[in-house]
């Protein structure tokens, strides 16, 4: 155990630059609200560059409920790389409103919330970083008074509360027949415990992971927030916060529960099935950008899960999480900056955009056919991963049921891509600096899938 304060160095500074920014809010004119921007996109690289140290370092276990390790490499860096460009998302939209410095914070408290969420080792830990992540992300959802996304905020509310209810259930239930609430503790007490207790244990914790993740069957908020909610923040809660319950959901697997306790690998595998198969096949019949991306991103959220599934059983499942997340992340972003950039929900405002604007268009294409994962994409070396976590762990009818839903879902992205090859309608102005990001992004997912050798050996 070590008790250095220096080792949550990315964490705090965070935090610090979301203090500043809120102090600094107080006393800034309007028009220079932009400098909270700033100031939270500084802390982020801080501690992205902290965090990068810290990966060289060896394992350790910090305040002895935080680990060090390379699930909190991934999450602190993936969480960290992504504050900067959803900042830059948010900062045109929110220019000028009365609560714009507020808009950046709650977004860094809410990134805070999902690092220490990815990192936590203790099922109380656990339980505040779901808060932390969550009431912030809420108050993003509606934060234009009014606006469509009022109704889907506050469905994201009621259902974050309820499920949050119920994993606190989880979590009592498993503390009290563990002996403990620490993952060593757990891992210890858990093989003695009833069997019936440790399942309903293990399925009420799901509850609200899953919703945090955006998976089946906590996903109904999804589609809703994402086509309620500003532009920005439904890239920011379909993204961030998934990368912290993924890895929460991968180290209690792995660290907290014995060999196949609570049927584990069972449940977690049929949730994964049902979040690839029913986000594809409602994605199938959108017209809304917005909500086919959210669709999407409950199908990328089965995925995930089957490494999730395969925890203990194989070397292949975290590699798997781990680069899948970074992938996911950049795609995510890219085909969300991109919506942002247009201004427009609907597919046929799409139609002519790689002619118009190629670069912007071509950042999309890149994006969306990354999500199938396609070469040389990051998804593309991802599932390769993911399938071989599958099959290793003996769950070769998991990797078929992947395999078919990848299949299936070339064809609602297709819908999107193929009007954008067409004569285009009228003229396209994309936005400069979401159009940057999503050409950044692009480039980045192409960049970490013909690298993916070199990334997995690090």
């Amino acid at each position: 155990m070590n008790e250095n304060p220096a080792d949550l160095a990315p964490e705090l500074c965070l935090l610090i630059a979301a203090v500043l920014g809120l102090v600094n809010g107080l006393f800034l004119p309007r028009t220079s609200q932009w400098r909270v921007a700033a100031i939270g996109a500084a802390g982020a690289v801080a501690g992205l560059a902290a965090a990068g140290v810290a990966a060289t370092r060896p394992d350790l276990m910090a305040f002895g409920a935080f680990a060090i390790d390379p699930v909190t490499h991934v999450t602190r860096i993936v969480v960290l790389a992504s504050v900067p460009l959803v900042l830059a998302l948010a900062a045109a939209p929110v220019r000028g409103h009365p609560r714009e410095s507020e808009h950046y914070v709650l977004i860094m408290l809410s990134a805070l919330g999902t690092i220490m969420l990815g990192g936590a080792t203790d099922l109380l830990v656990v339980v505040a970083a779901y808060l932390l992540a969550s009431i912030p992300a809420y108050a993003l959802a509606g934060f234009g008074k009014d606006a469509p996304g009022t109704e889907a905020a506050l469905k994201y509310y009621l259902m974050g509360a309820f499920l949050g209810v119920i994993m606190l259930a989880g979590v009592t239930l498993l503390s009290g027949v563990g002996g403990g609430t620490a993952y060593p503790r757990l891992k210890a007490g858990l093989p003695d415990a009833p069997d019936a207790v440790v399942a309903a244990g293990v399925v009420a914790l799901l509850a609200g992971l899953l919703f945090k993740a955006g998976a089946v069957p906590g996903h109904f908020w999804v589609p809703d927030v994402t086509q309620g909610a500003p532009p920005a923040v439904a890239a920011f809660v379909t993204t961030v916060p998934k990368i912290g319950a993924f890895a929460a959901l991968y180290r209690f697997g792995a660290e907290a529960l014995p060999d196949g306790a609570g049927g584990w690998p069972v449940l977690v595998a049929v949730l994964a099935a049902a979040a690839m198969t029913l986000g594809n096949l409602a994605a199938f019949g959108q017209d809304n950008v917005r909500r086919l991306l959210a669709y999407s991103t409950v199908s990328q959220a089965g995925y995930l899960l089957v490494p999730v599934a395969m925890a203990g059983r194989t070397d292949l499942a975290e590699p798997a999480v781990l680069f899948y997340l970074g992938a996911y992340a950049a795609t995510n972003l890219g085909a969300f900056a991109v919506v942002l950039a247009i201004g427009r929900d609907g597919l046929h405002g799409y139609t002519g955009l790689l002619r118009a604007a190629p670069v912007t268009g071509l950042a999309l294409a890149v994006c969306l056919l990354g999500f199938v994962g396609t070469p040389p994409t990051a998804v593309f070396a991802a599932k390769v991963l993911m399938f071989g976590a599958a099959i290793d762990g003996g769950f070769g009818w998991l990797a078929a049921i992947a395999a078919v839903n990848t299949v299936a879902s070339v064809f609602y992205y297709l819908r999107w891509i193929v009007p954008m090859c067409r004569a285009p309608d009228g003229p396209f102005r994309p936005a400069r600096a979401a159009s940057i990001v999503a050409v950044g992004a692009a480039a980045f997912s192409v960049l970490l899938g013909v690298g993916a050798g070199v990334a997995l050996a690090v």
